[in-house]
């Protein structure tokens, strides 16, 4: 069995993102061709519409908000707390699924980034954090990266398969 990696849609040309575009087209090539790839966005999963209002987290990170000690408002003030909960769940769902070893995510993003989001104050300033479903899926053994990470997604899948293929020759 390969490993596989669920990746935020808008990564791969999708135009899914707030405002209606995509991140950036990666060239995943190989990993496509194997079907290794779970192309996702949680946002869409959950109900949100594209575009939507752009939206941050406030008063702490994505595992905060999971534990009803944050918020996710829109920038014009209402309250998207649960939508954006439930994309985090329905990432988790999708990822263990499909037997997700890893996923590939939108840094920034208050659903998707792993290194950083958004301060909240809707001033473009950017904190160390994740958001919701980057923290959700790292506390369930899902190995999150950034899209500007992907030299060590592709170094640790390959250490995952290396170590499958020890696995399968033992036996």
């Amino acid at each position: 069995m390969q490993n596989k990696i669920l990746v935020s849609a808008c990564l791969m040309g999708f135009k899914v993102r707030y405002n209606g575009s995509e991140k950036a087209s990666l060239t995943l090539a190989r990993w496509q061709h194997e079907q290794r790839l779970v192309i996702h966005c949680p946002e869409l999963a959950a109900g949100l519409a594209t575009p939507r209002a752009a939206a941050e987290i406030v008063d702490g990170r994505g595992d905060d908000v999971m534990r009803n000690r944050a918020r996710i408002v829109e920038d014009n003030g209402q309250d998207v707390t649960a939508h954006y909960q439930l994309a985090a769940w329905l990432a988790l769902e999708t990822a263990q699924r499909e037997q997700c070893c890893a996923a590939l995510l939108t840094d920034g993003s208050p659903t998707c980034g792993s290194q950083r989001i958004y301060d909240g104050t809707f001033s473009g300033r950017q904190i160390r954090g994740m958001g919701v479903a980057a923290a959700l899926l790292e506390a369930h053994g899902i190995r999150v990266f950034s899209h500007q990470q992907l030299p060590q997604l592709i170094a640790f899948i390959a250490e995952k398969d290396n170590e499958d293929d020890s696995v399968q020759t033992s036996l």
